[in-house]
């Protein structure tokens, strides 16, 4: 008995010891933990219960060559909803539902969900964003943010681009600048307690946004609206299925103006132009895939992501393959009537008559058929093709806008005479306008390739961040010998040829006149183009227009070159003041 009881003494004892270094230990480490690592615990607990918002960042502005400003921010409102914080639930949804002209349904799922926050709205004007803010609801969160802004709607759409919800790019010099446009987000962090209930006492902390760099463009105004404007007029008065018209400076690939008519709405760009949208689609339910391809082809840059059978301006190339491989010299005589038979083809000149006996630079004003036929035989397949590559044609200019396409030529080994008699006169194969041009410059300027570009340069408002673009160039074969011809042969187009109305009294132009047919032929659908340089005997503007299937007269020398002489009678005086010679 005795035994048993000391036993058992010695039992609580030993329990007793465990029991006070279990609260030894116990007491040690929550000292530790409240002394030692307070601040670490004490950090956790609070990111616990922080809640973070974006501020997004005002994207950069797209302005002209002077500055002008082409792409702007609108200052607009997200609306937002914290269940916990609503104290009067009804007057919150009968408030939203009508200030933001959205159904009591969606509002009142919205309200009555229980999550940290709930968007209602965004891109809300910021006259009804104040006007709730005045209402002073609890629960009602109103956040500043901001939407892309075109101040002239449709001007230069395809160039410009647009942007996505999120201020992303999506097009245009949006997209392919994006990473300078797009500036760094901030945020403001607030702290809640248990339910997510903001702490009004605790305040927020706010890292603030980074606004993004400012994109400044070759882009000329008042030449881009001028150049619009004539787009807009042909297009209407020719019925033309599309128009555009392009001015590049020759010696450094800027692009003063690039219009397409037609445009579309940059504050709009899901809204479908009527070209696009026929009435017998506006009558029938569009799938997505439906609706997202016409859109697609609304935004569509057909300076750079269509190709075209160039035509007669391709006569240009030709001339300088052959001058450049001495098939052909500017005295060589020729002898046009009508028509020339090559293999079991009788191919026509635009003369039916014929233009009798002629040399080569009356051939080249002429725009005479048979005369370049001869010469492309003469130069041949493979020296053909070969100058062809030297010229960059079957390369991508590198222009700065996303999808630019590629050449499509026969495969050489399939080219036999009636191809290279095609070809040589610019049938048969096609290229964009923008690749056409970058190359003629590059022969008319004296042998160097320029990339054609918009973007100049990219800073911020304080001009303390400056990135200056540089664009590759390269040299290609082409004598001075060459380029003088040239340069002279495209003058004596407008003083004595086919480019007769392009001529300005006082002015030194260039031109090449073009018409060439749609595929498939015998359609009597046609393509008329002009393309025209100043001054011509040392070119520094390069301007093109091209019509397509316009209705009524369809030769180049008709319609295409009027217009580049209007374009040039309003800006070569502008220009001379600005500069150019």
């Amino acid at each position: 008995m005795e035994r048993n009881k000391i036993n058992q003494k010695k039992k609580t004892f030993v329990l007793g010891v465990l029991v006070m270094i279990v609260l030894v230990l116990l007491i040690g480490r929550v000292s530790y933990l409240m002394i030692y690592r307070a601040e670490h615990y004490t950090a956790l607990a609070e990111e616990l219960h922080e809640r973070e918002r974006d501020i997004k960042a005002k994207r950069g502005r797209i302005l002209d060559a002077s500055g002008q400003v082409l792409a702007d921010n609108r200052t607009v409102c997200t609306i937002s909803v914290i269940n916990s914080q609503i104290t009067e639930p009804q007057r919150v949804i009968s408030t939203l539902t009508q200030t933001l002209g959205l159904s009591e349904e969606y509002v009142t799922k919205r309200v009555e969900k229980w999550s940290a926050r709930e968007k209602i709205k965004s891109n809300v004007d910021k006259e009804i964003g104040d006007a709730l803010r005045k209402e002073e609801m609890e629960g009602v969160k109103i956040d500043e943010d901001f939407k892309r802004y075109y101040p002239y709607d449709e001007l230069a759409s395809k160039v410009l681009g647009f942007t996505g919800s999120d201020n992303q790019g999506i097009l245009g010099l949006e997209v392919y600048y994006d990473s300078y446009l797009t500036g760094e987000k901030g945020q403001i962090l607030t702290v809640t307690d248990a339910k997510g209930v903001e702490q009004e006492d605790v305040g927020e902390r706010r890292e603030e946004p980074v606004a993004g760099l400012d994109l400044y463009t070759s882009i000329d105004l008042p030449i881009q609206k001028y150049a619009t404007q004539l787009a807009k007029q042909v297009y209407a008065t020719k019925q033309a299925k599309k128009v555009s018209i392009i001015v590049m400076n020759v010696k450094n690939g800027e692009i003063l103006a690039m219009a397409d008519e037609p445009e579309y709405n940059l504050n709009e760009p899901y809204s479908f132009i009527d070209e696009v949208l026929t009435l017998e689609q506006e009558s029938v339910t569009l799938s997505e895939k439906e609706r997202q391809d016409l859109l697609n082809k609304m935004w569509r840059n057909n300076c750079i992501h269509d190709t075209y059978e160039p035509g007669s301006v391709f006569k240009i190339i030709t001339a300088a393959t052959g001058l450049e491989t001495g098939a052909v010299a500017l005295t060589d005589q020729f002898y046009c009537p009508g028509y020339i038979i090559v293999e079991d083809r009788r191919i026509r000149c635009a003369k039916i008559a014929g233009h009798g006996s002629e040399d080569f630079i009356h051939g080249f004003m002429n725009s005479c058929n048979p005369v370049f036929i001869t010469v492309g035989m003469r130069i041949g397949v493979d020296r053909f093709f070969e100058y062809i590559q030297k010229f960059g044609l079957y390369q991508k200019t590198g222009i700065d806008l996303p999808g630019e396409a590629k050449m499509i030529m026969h495969k050489k080994e399939n080219v036999g005479e009636v191809e290279l008699a095609t070809v040589s006169f610019g049938q048969s194969f096609q290229l964009t306008p923008i690749r056409f041009m970058t190359t003629v410059s590059a022969i008319i300027n004296g042998g160097t390739m320029v990339t054609p570009h918009f973007g100049v340069r990219a800073m911020n408002k304080e001009k303390t961040r400056i990135i200056d673009f540089s664009y590759p160039t390269t040299q290609i074969a082409v004598s001075k010998e060459t380029t003088e011809a040239i340069r002279m042969m495209m003058e004596q187009v407008v003083e004595n040829g086919g480019g007769k109305n392009c001529y300005i009294e006082g002015y030194r132009i260039g031109g090449k006149t073009a018409t060439s047919q749609t595929l498939p032929r015998g359609t009597g659908k046609y393509i008329a183009s002009f393309l025209g340089t100043y001054p011509a005997n040392d070119p520094q503007i390069m301007a093109m227009a091209i019509i397509h299937e316009p209705k009524g007269q369809y030769y180049g020398g008709q319609i295409a070159a009027p217009v580049i002489r209007q374009l040039f009678e309003n800006i070569l005086p502008y220009l001379r003041d600005k500069g150019y010679n």
